[in-house]
């Protein structure tokens, strides 16, 4: 049988090359994997979370996501690409889990302490904010997934999901929800045009819906290593960010190898290195672009991709929920089972 992957994104802006060199190239791998059943989620509730006061554009952000996504090569065929609020079981079982989720398990988790402490310009002292673990195991658990692509920073996030599942089958039945996996991918270094983490946050990123002109000017005055104040110094490759976007981005051994050694020697300059860095992100970027072009500016169509999915994972959705309720005592409303069993039928 195949294994079932449950991955999300938060819609919070234009998506980043940090992000498809990470994340969106592992979501198309997984989705290419016939191994895999993979669904993909636009984490609306979760962009709330921390955007409540700055709403607005969630909404069109959502659609800004699905167009990168899609971009990157996700097809929407293969797996169900949709919106979190749009499956409303993900608020329902992230209600049921909060039921047995102790608040020390959330006070001690160490992204909720480093986020209350580093972020000052957003009031984050809600109840939302502090349970969003809670909703993040309700997403993978509806689906009964049983991998979930993490990094190593992330698995302690995982964890909490692990047991939860642990302690909701202690007091409800064994088996009711799987405990998942971590899927472990490496998260390359992706630097931003100053140097430090690409990041949206940070205006460095170099955006996956950007034209080729635009991105070119912002790796032309791309900082490098500040040893070399002239063409003729001498420089050091591993003190660059633009080296690293070579290492992440471009495939030549051979050129790679001769702009480490040129570096060292001042045998190349950094805008000769950038232009060679830039042809193959280009090249890279000319089929997403190609992509984009499809299905931007046709919104009714980008709809029909999110309805049907939200239809594909909404099934398996209410299976699950179908046996949550009356493990935990709950009536299940007789009318909202039988429409459920008519639209599972169609």
């Amino acid at each position: 049988m195949k294994k079932r992957v449950l991955s999300a994104m938060r819609p919070t802006g234009p998506l980043h090359l940090g992000h498809m060199a990470g994340a969106l190239s592992n979501f198309v791998k997984l989705q290419n994997d016939e191994n895999y059943e993979c669904f993909y989620s636009i984490a609306d509730w979760h962009a709330l979370m921390s955007n409540y006061a700055d709403s607005a554009n969630t909404g069109e952000y959502c659609y800004t996501a699905l167009l990168d996504w899609l971009a990157v090569g996700i097809d929407p065929e293969k797996s169900p690409v949709f919106i979190q609020s749009h499956v409303p079981q993900h608020a329902e079982l992230a209600l049921a889990l909060g039921m047995i989720t102790p608040l020390g398990w959330l006070y001690r988790n160490p992204t909720y302490k480093e986020q209350i402490e580093n972020i000052k310009n957003k009031d984050l002292g809600t109840y939302a904010f502090l349970g969003y673990p809670v909703l993040m195991a309700a997403d993978i658990l509806l689906y009964r997934a049983s991998l979930v692509p993490v990094g190593e920073d992330q698995s302690a996030h995982l964890e909490l999901s692990r047991e939860t599942v642990r302690r909701f089958n202690n007091f409800f039945g064994e088996d009711l929800l799987v405990e998942p996996q971590p899927l472990f991918t490496q998260t390359p270094k992706v630097p931003g045009t100053d140097g430090r983490k690409m990041s949206k946050s940070y205006g460095n990123a170099l955006e996956i819906s950007e034209s080729a002109d635009s991105m070119w000017q912002k790796l032309r005055t791309m900082m490098t290593d500040p040893a070399r104040m002239r063409r003729s110094d001498p420089g050091d490759p591993e003190k660059c960010p633009v080296w690293d976007l070579h290492k992440v981005f471009n495939p030549d051994d051979s050129e790679k190898k001769e702009i480490c050694e040129g570096c060292k020697s001042a045998g190349i300059g950094c805008i000769d290195c950038k232009k060679k860095l830039n042809a193959h992100i280009q090249d890279m970027m000319t089929p997403v672009r190609e992509r984009r072009a499809k299905y931007e500016g046709k919104k009714s169509l980008l709809d029909e991709i999110l309805a049907d999915g939200a239809e594909r994972a909404g099934k398996v959705a209410r299976q699950t929920m179908s046996t949550i309720y009356p493990a935990m005592g709950l009536l299940v409303n007789p009318k909202r089972l039988w429409l459920r069993n008519i639209c599972d039928r169609i």
